[in-house]
């Protein structure tokens, strides 16, 4: 499987914000953001001037990275986006909400969307009693997530659910950590993302 291999916390700095790709860590000093609050590289601290081009190109660089997505991937999806009924970017980020790996984050079971995916591909997981170890796969209103028996003893996976559950759970996801379980209740809407993704910048790109 096609990933990313460099440093996440470059990611950050060349967005400008925290894309919560380190898990704990984005949570304490020690992040990247915290102490070099600028692009990496030679020029990384010069004054930066973005064309509308490069203002949408930025928004769709960050939504990929953000959700893990490579360019073909997230290229697809927004031509799925685009046949669905509905405005097309809040379609593509519900779509993007939806994933596998995004809602075992969300839910908790794991500290990064990275690590999510490490643990869906390790058939930590199964949906509805079935293994399922597609990080890509879209769960559906309804589907019930839980952990494993003999994984339920993952120190790791423990340690991201307490830290969840101060967070908050978004409503359209329901957890149950006694059982190591958790349900989508209903799909995500556009309210209920709290992702800072502009998606109307993306869909002007790809409209060019």
């Amino acid at each position: 499987m096609a990933r990313y291999r460099g440093s996440v916390c470059r990611l950050c700095r060349r967005e400008g914000l925290k894309l919560f790709l380190k898990g704990q860590r984005c949570f304490t000093e020690k992040c990247a953001i915290e102490r070099r609050n600028y692009p990496p590289g030679q020029h990384g601290q010069g004054r930066q001037k973005f064309s509308n081009y490069g203002i949408q190109l930025r928004e769709k660089q960050k939504a990929k990275r953000v959700y893990g997505v490579l360019e073909n991937q997230f290229r697809n999806y927004f031509k799925k986006a685009e046949r669905k009924k509905g405005v097309i970017g809040e379609n593509l980020l519900c779509m993007l909400e939806s994933r596998f790996d995004n809602v075992l984050y969300t839910l908790g079971f794991a500290s990064s969307r990275a690590k999510a995916r490490q643990l869906i591909l390790h058939g930590h997981f199964t949906i509805n009693g079935r293994k399922v170890n597609i990080p890509t796969y879209q769960l559906r209103q309804g589907d019930a997530i839980e952990l494993k028996e003999k994984s339920k003893k993952i120190e790791s996976i423990k340690d991201a659910m307490d830290s969840a559950v101060h967070r908050g759970i978004p409503q359209w996801l329901e957890l149950v950590p006694e059982k190591f379980a958790g349900t989508v209740k209903n799909l995500p809407t556009r309210e209920d993302i709290t992702v800072q993704i502009q998606e109307q910048l993306i869909v002007e790109l790809y409209s060019k």
